[in-house]
């Protein structure tokens, strides 16, 4: 019975929030257009009113860890649901994402993606994609933010594997910037499919610093060993085993 109760908030919880997103995006339009302080605040309120709600509503807590980057950073992060992008948002001034091409002609999602000076990636083309994603992204970055990549390319879910994109170690270099490693568990209670949302405490942590100038492949093993192995530790404190006993 507590099963079917926590599923049929989850699905309350998911209509309600899509249609605050939309809501939202009507009421903040007219400001968004003129100005992309519009875009971001009405994202910022979304982001923080839908991590109140799930608290709320599921009984879903949430929590950010470590140092949060404010300056030029890239933050190379584990992906593991929607929930991870809200609480990442959330938390620094004004993140940047790497998104894949085809969510610009998603509703309200498209419109204030370009808005924020998110960066669309054609997935299916790889190397051109990649240099494409390396001039777009040095050509947003005439204006301050954090830069949002998800090495592994899209959502994992909890104890799976998938191997880290070599474009990040790519755009590593090209940027020269600190890279900020984060880790997740947020898998655990918020899965990538389906409805049920379970209650808890889920933390994305930003981890130390990656300074600019290591060696691709170097870079590309300490980013992938440091996010895997804290993204692990996180989710057995949740109370999941990502080696395949949960």
């Amino acid at each position: 019975m507590s099963h079917a109760f926590q599923w049929l908030r989850s699905l309350i919880f998911i209509i309600v929030i899509y249609l605050w997103m939309v809501v939202l995006g009507i009421l903040f339009l007219p400001y968004a257009i003129f100005s992309k302080r519009g875009a971001l605040r009405a994202c910022k309120t979304y982001a923080r009113s839908t991590i109140w709600l799930a608290g709320w509503m599921l009984g879903l807590r949430s929590q950010v860890r470590g140092t949060v980057p404010t300056g030029e950073v890239m933050i190379a992060a584990k992906h593991q649901s929607f929930f991870d992008i809200l609480l990442i948002f959330d938390a620094v001034p004004h993140a940047k994402f790497i998104m894949k091409r085809e969510l610009l002609w998603t509703p309200v999602i498209g419109l204030y993606a370009k808005r924020l000076g998110c960066i669309p990636v054609n997935r299916g083309k790889r190397g051109a994609a990649i240099a494409q994603m390396v001039r777009d992204v040095a050509t947003e970055f005439s204006e301050p933010g954090q830069l949002v990549i998800y090495s592994q390319g899209t959502r994992v879910a909890p104890g799976a594997k998938k191997p880290y994109k070599v474009g990040t170690g790519i755009l590593y270099g090209a940027l020269g910037q600190p890279c900020v490693p984060a880790a997740t568990n947020v898998g655990v209670f918020w899965p990538r499919k389906g409805i049920l949302r379970k209650p808890g405490l889920a933390v994305v942590e930003f981890l130390d610093p990656i300074a600019p100038g290591v060696e691709r492949d170097r870079f590309m093993r300490q980013l992938e060993d440091t996010v895997e192995a804290r993204s692990d530790a996180l989710m057995r404190e949740a109370g999941f085993d990502p080696d395949g006993i949960s």
